[in-house]
C-alpha cells in the first residue's frame, strides 16, 4: 500500500475525499520508466490510470514506423494523468505515452477507481472534472496548432524555456525531431523556423544546440503572432 500523504501532495489527487483515497493508496501501483520507455502503445488495451509522480511523459498521435511523422497531443508533468478516456469508456489506448526523462507513476485500475467511488461517491465528480479539463486543454492545444505558423508555435516554446532558465541561454529542451512532434511539424521546418528566428534577430546560436535570447520582447511579440505573420509558418517542408 503506498503512503496517502504522499498521493495526497500530487494535483491529481488534491480535494479527494480521505475515504477514497485511503483507497485508491490500497490498490495503486508504482511504476518506473526509463527515458524514452513506453508507457503504453496506441491500441493496446487500457491497463490503468496513469498519474505521474517523477518525470514527464509525452503523449503522441501518428505513425510508429521509422521516419514516420507523429504529433505531440500533450505533455504530462507530477500531477498529471494519462489513460483516463479507454479506462472509463472502454477500448484501447487512443495514443503512445513515452518517457521524456527518468519517470515514476501511480498506475490505478478500474477497480481501484470503483472502490474509491464507493468509498466516497463525491470522487466521481472530480473525475468528472479531470476529463473536462483533459478536453479544454485539448481544445486549446488544437486551437493554437490551427491559429498560429510554426515559427509562433516555436517562439512560444522557447519563451517557455526561458522561464525556467537562470541566464539568457536556452535549449529547446528536447532533440530537433521531438520538438518538431511537438510543434505538429517535421524537423526540417523547424530547422527552417529557427533560422527565421536568428534572422529576425530574436536569438543567436550559442553553439552545442544551445541559444541566446537577444531580444525577449521580440520574441514573445513573435510567439503571440498569427500563422501570416511568417513565410517559414507553414507545416509544409
Amino acid at each position: 500500500m503506498l503512503d496517502p500523504d504522499r498521493l495526497a501532495g500530487l494535483a491529481f489527487f488534491e480535494g479527494v475525499p480521505p475515504r477514497a483515497l485511503h483507497e485508491l493508496a490500497a490498490r495503486a501501483v508504482e511504476r518506473t520508466y526509463v527515458t524514452g520507455e513506453t508507457l503504453f502503445a496506441a491500441g493496446e488495451p487500457a491497463r490503468g490510470l496513469h498519474v505521474v509522480i517523477a518525470g514527464r511523459v509525452r503523449v503522441l498521435r501518428g505513425a510508429g514506423a521509422a521516419g514516420g511523422r507523429r504529433h505531440v497531443l500533450h505533455v504530462e508533468l507530477p500531477g498529471g494523468t494519462l489513460g483516463e478516456v479507454p479506462l472509463l469508456a472502454g477500448g484501447g489506448y487512443p495514443a503512445t505515452a513515452e518517457a521524456m526523462e527518468p519517470t515514476t507513476c501511480v498506475v490505478l485500475s478500474r477497480s481501484a477507481l470503483e472502490a474509491a467511488v464507493s468509498a466516497d461517491p463525491t470522487f466521481a465528480w472530480l473525475l468528472l472534472a479531470r476529463l473536462a479539463e483533459r478536453v479544454r486543454s485539448l481544445v486549446q492545444r488544437l486551437d493554437g496548432l490551427m491559429l498560429r505558423g510554426v515559427t509562433s508555435r516555436l517562439a512560444a516554446l522557447l519563451v517557455a524555456q526561458h522561464v525556467g532558465a537562470r541566464s539568457d541561454i536556452i535549449t529547446l529542451g528536447m532533440t530537433q525531431s521531438q520538438a518538431a512532434e511537438e510543434l505538429g511539424t517535421v524537423r526540417e521546418v523547424v530547422v527552417r523556423s529557427l533560422r527565421e528566428l536568428r534572422e529576425l534577430g530574436a536569438i543567436a546560436p550559442a553553439g552545442s544546440g544551445r541559444y541566446r535570447v537577444v531580444d525577449l520582447d521580440r520574441l514573445q511579440r513573435l510567439a503571440l503572432a498569427d500563422g501570416e505573420a511568417h513565410v517559414s509558418g507553414g507545416d509544409g517542408p
